[in-house]
């Protein structure tokens, strides 16, 4: 069944969804669940991976190319073409650990910009996958942080909202030509 799904980890020359940046209200709308999961849905997630790979990503939320649905989409080992992608539907996070882990993290949707987050070392997220069935991982380091990431997406918040030193944060911004206006911070 899986098969269906596969997708050359590979660039595009023109990736089949465009990507939406910072300043974009399509990113801050909270994403609308999936009440079925079914081939419209598994198309959406086939092009999500095709335009994650084509843009060098390793995760990849549907509010992020202007679909407003709870879909996302990973793959850790971009490189790796034996290793599967990883996609959410309805992903929600059950439980995660109080241990913090501060990490770099960047967004396709915030090109150029690699800022320090602090975020649970681990998770357990329940979800559904491709085929509708209900699934539960736990995970931990660079998978659970981009999972974390990716599930903010759908809630409407980015990864400059989490970002604790706002005086980098503004310099960054503006280094390259975002405004740091569009950020709405969290409260620690």
């Amino acid at each position: 069944m899986a098969a269906s799904l596969a997708v050359e980890k590979k660039k595009l020359k023109n990736p089949p969804l465009q990507l939406h940046y910072l300043g974009d209200r399509v990113l801050r709308q909270p994403a609308k669940r999936v009440s079925k999961v079914d081939d419209s849905i598994r198309d959406i997630a086939r092009k999500m991976l095709q335009t994650m790979y084509s843009a060098d990503g390793i995760g990849l939320a549907a509010p992020q190319v202007g679909i407003n649905k709870q879909i996302l989409v990973i793959d850790i080992h971009p490189d790796d073409p034996e290793a599967e992608p990883l996609v959410m539907i309805n992903p929600v996070i059950k439980d995660f650990s109080e241990e913090l882990e501060v990490c770099q993290e960047g967004c396709l949707s915030i090109p150029g910009v690699y800022l320090e987050v602090r975020r649970p070392a681990m998770v357990e997220v329940s979800y559904k996958d491709e085929w509708g069935r209900p699934q539960v991982i736990m995970a931990g380091g660079l998978l659970a942080r981009a999972i974390q990431h990716e599930i903010d997406h759908l809630t409407g918040v980015m990864f400059v909202d989490r970002v604790e030193n706002q005086a980098l944060l503004r310099h960054e911004l503006k280094e390259h030509g975002f405004t740091a206006s569009a950020v709405r911070p969290i409260a620690a």
